[in-house]
């Protein structure tokens, strides 16, 4: 007969503190966040270190890496922690009121500019102790079949609570809701010829600025273009979009956005928007949580929020030139 571990010796706080450790990197920062002392967290991963046997963290100059036996536990971990939050939650219900807890999303970052002015303005008023840390999220370059892979396994991982990603293709163990459709806008700085006449011969003959973080320049708009035997001369890349609206303000150079982010955002560089001048494809935008995290009580009401706070959006009306897709 195997022997079976004794339980009473096991201290699950400490598997809270592998959880800090692991999505701050840094000893000191989850100390700050579990309000213990780094030498109180040193001294837990001492313990843990002992428990699990593997050195577990790996100290570096910026803080703390994970060593491979961590991200193998990493999952199970999370899975276990999920479980006990939603015990204790049945226990007793989420007060969003008294509730002192963070939460993390990940989006692209002009999803992230959309969604995070409502749901402030409603945790400044429901939730005044709850925190938010918010990732940018990618999709895998040259991976078509699944691009939002790394956002998954975040998830998963708990290394996110909750992800915004612009796919629809999403894994029957995670819990989704879909939030808002997107599409694109053409900007450009006030003033600028092309607001004029802003037809597709004109747009191709203008000098392109594309949102890249990789630095690639060619993007869905240059497949579009493609159909059409058409194409643009992209002068610039940048990184961010924000970075974009400063840039077109001050230059010639026109570029395509999300519509909402645009509505935000534009005026506030004096920047103008038209019409995209061909058919640019529909982004569903999905707010996605692993489903066995959503029995912690919290992660479920800041979920409920998100579509509450995002559900005004679905009743965006399209303008007429630009088709829907399915």
């Amino acid at each position: 007969m195997l022997n079976e571990i004794d339980l009473s010796r096991a201290d699950l706080n400490l598997l809270v503190l592998f959880e800090a450790v692991l999505e701050e990197r840094h000893v000191g920062r989850a100390a700050e966040r579990l309000r213990l002392s780094a030498s109180a967290v040193s001294h837990g991963l001492g313990r843990l270190r002992r428990m699990l046997g593997d050195p577990l963290f790996i100290k570096t100059p910026k803080g703390v890496v994970p060593t491979a036996r961590a991200d193998e536990l990493s999952g199970a971990i999370a899975e276990i922690l999920a479980r006990v939050r939603g015990v204790l939650a049945t226990a007793e219900p989420f007060d969003p009121a008294r509730a002192i807890r963070h939460f993390t999303i990940g989006a692209p970052d002009g999803v992230s500019a959309v969604f995070l002015p409502p749901l402030l303005a409603v945790l400044q008023q429901k939730a005044p102790g709850i925190d938010i840390r918010v990732r940018q999220i990618l999709p895998t370059p040259g991976d078509t079949e699944r691009p939002w892979r790394a956002a998954f396994s975040d998830l998963e991982t708990r290394a996110m609570d909750i992800a915004v990603i612009p796919s629809g293709d999403i894994p029957a163990r995670f819990h989704h809701q879909m939030l808002f459709e997107e599409d694109f806008v053409i900007a450009m700085r006030a003033g600028h010829p092309f607001a004029a006449t802003p037809m597709l011969d004109k747009y191709c003959e203008m000098q392109h600025l594309v949102v890249s973080l990789s630095g690639d320049a060619h993007g869905f708009i240059d497949d579009a273009l493609a159909k059409q035997n058409r194409s643009r001369r992209v002068a610039l890349t940048v990184p961010n979009l924000m970075f974009a609206l400063a840039v077109i303000a001050d230059s010639d150079m026109i570029c395509a956005l999300p519509r909402r982010f645009a509505a935000l955002h534009a005026a506030r560089f004096g920047v103008v928007v038209r019409p995209a001048p061909l058919l640019l494809s529909l982004f569903r935008l999905n707010a996605v949580a692993p489903g066995a995290a959503m029995a912690d009580m919290g992660l479920a009401w800041l979920f409920d929020i998100f579509e509450q706070t995002m559900g005004g959006l679905k009743r965006y009306s399209h303008p007429p030139a630009q088709k829907r897709r399915p």
